[in-house]
This record gives C-alpha cells, structure tokens and sequence, in this order.
C-alpha cells in the first residue's frame, strides 16, 4: 500500500509491441524497474495487447507486478499472478468461417490461435516472421474455413500496409456489429468479437479492481489502442505512433526506443521517483 500522500493515477495500461517494448521486442531494465516502483506504492499495472495469452505470458512475468492483463485486443482478460482467464469474449463458428472466407477470397495471409500455437493458411514469409515475433509455433492447416470448428476470439490476416489500409473499411462494413476490426501494425487486420477492444476491456479490468476509468493512465501507439487511450483518463500516443490518431488523444511521450512509457511516468509520479 503506498505510503505516498497522493498518486495522480492508480492505475497504468500500456500497449507492448512499439510501446513498451523496444524495436528489439524487449523490455529495458529501466523500465522493469519504473513499473515495479509504481507497483509497490499500490498502482494498478495493466499490459493490453493484441497478443494472444502465451505470447504475452514471458513480458508479464518479466515484469513480474502487473495485476491484470488483456490479450488479444481484450478478448480475454487474465490475473497476472496464475495467468487464470478471468474474462472471455468470442465470436461464433460460422463468424469465424465468414471471416476466414473474406481472407481468402482477397487472397490474404490468414491465422487464428489456440494455446501456443497459431494455425495459418499458407506457408509464407508472414508465418515465418509471426512466429519469430510471437514466440508462438505456427501450424499451416491450409482451408482456415474448413479448419474453425468452434467459437474464436481473434483471427488476423496480413499482407502489405496499402492493401490493409484499403480493405479495413470494406472488412468494418460487411461485419459491422458482429466483430470488431482493427490493426496494430500497417500490415495487420485484425478481428475480434463485437466487444472485444481495449477500451472495452480496460473498463472490465479496472472494475475488478474497483477503480475508475478517470483514475488510469494509458499508453498506446496503434488503431487497436485508440478505444483503450480514449476510455481512459488520460491517453498518451507515443512519438513513434500514428500521426493520425495525435490530435485524438490527450499527450505525447517519447518513442518506444527512448523508453517513452518510462520517462512519461517518472515524470507524471514525480512523488515516486523523487
């Protein structure tokens, strides 16, 4: 419990991949060490990723302080001691399929997930990239159609940031209402149940812990952070984010390669690291 007289947060949520993690995919000691100071005067820290579980399982354990945290754009939300599903959100099987189906019929790079494996539609340098990036065991299973045969939580397609950029809206129209589309990175698509975003789930998170959204603090530098930076009470895009989502969010941080979470909180809980 923090023995500080006042906090100007008690909660702190962060994207990972070109937020908290460096281009290098790591977290820096200076970090680690940032987040388990806030931790131990009683701030609630929150890891949000478009990650699934096991690959989001190594940096929490790393940090070894968060409370929660969100998977899969926040289809899942999990208790950061055990690693326990707390909460879930999926779409149906035949969602699923119809998703898998637009993939393939504009001719995308297509995957969906299950434990530590992800399972993909064709071998190609996408699947070899993920897998290095994931720390996950891809599985070419060909017909992703044919091969979904329950309720998912999330399916991802990738091919080039132009084609991604100019199928988003099609894929938002013809699924409006019954999956949530975003992107973390230009060549990502991703689709979630209706209600699986980040802001969605941080509101879910924080009520477990009996906090407000007013009272966290979020880091993002994505489309798929928007709903999360904009739930919260205050929304940082780092430098390195977006451009188009600068004049939607409340402040700015350094890049992801200068630990722009870290120097953002240092100076925000002054009183901590005074």
């Amino acid at each position: 419990m923090s023995t500080l007289t006042h906090l100007p947060f008690r909660a702190v949520a962060f994207d990972l991949d070109d937020t908290l993690l460096r281009d290098d995919r790591t977290i820096s000691d200076r970090t680690v060490t940032v987040l388990r100071l806030l931790a131990k005067e009683g701030v609630h820290i929150l890891p949000a990723s478009g990650r699934a579980q096991q690959s989001m399982k190594p940096y929490v354990d790393q940090m070894a302080c968060a409370s929660l945290y969100l998977c899969c754009n926040g289809a899942e939300i999990r208790d950061a001691k055990n690693h326990a599903l707390l909460h879930a959100e999926v779409f149906s099987m035949e969602i699923g399929r119809e998703i898998a189906a637009f993939g393939k019929r504009h001719h995308l790079y297509s995957q969906t997930y299950e434990g530590s494996c992800f399972y993909y539609n064709e071998d190609s340098v996408w699947a070899v990239r993920y897998a290095e990036s994931s720390m996950l065991t891809g599985v070419c299973v060909g017909d992703l159609e044919r091969y979904i045969q329950e309720p998912r939580n999330k399916i991802l397609m990738m091919d080039t940031p132009e084609r991604i950029a100019a199928l988003l809206p099609v894929a938002r129209a013809q699924f409006a209402g019954r999956a949530s589309v975003t992107c973390s990175k230009p060549y990502f698509m991703e689709f979630n149940p209706p209600r699986a975003t980040k802001g969605i789930a941080l509101e879910k998170a924080l009520n477990l812990l009996g906090i407000c959204l007013s009272d966290c603090l979020a880091f993002g530098d994505s489309l798929n952070d928007l709903s999360m930076l904009q739930a919260a009470g205050r929304g940082v895009l780092m430098a390195n984010g977006r451009p188009d989502l600068r004049s939607l969010c409340d402040d700015l941080c350094p890049s992801n390669q200068e630990d722009g979470v870290a120097q953002y909180l240092e100076s925000c809980f002054q009183e901590v690291f005074a």
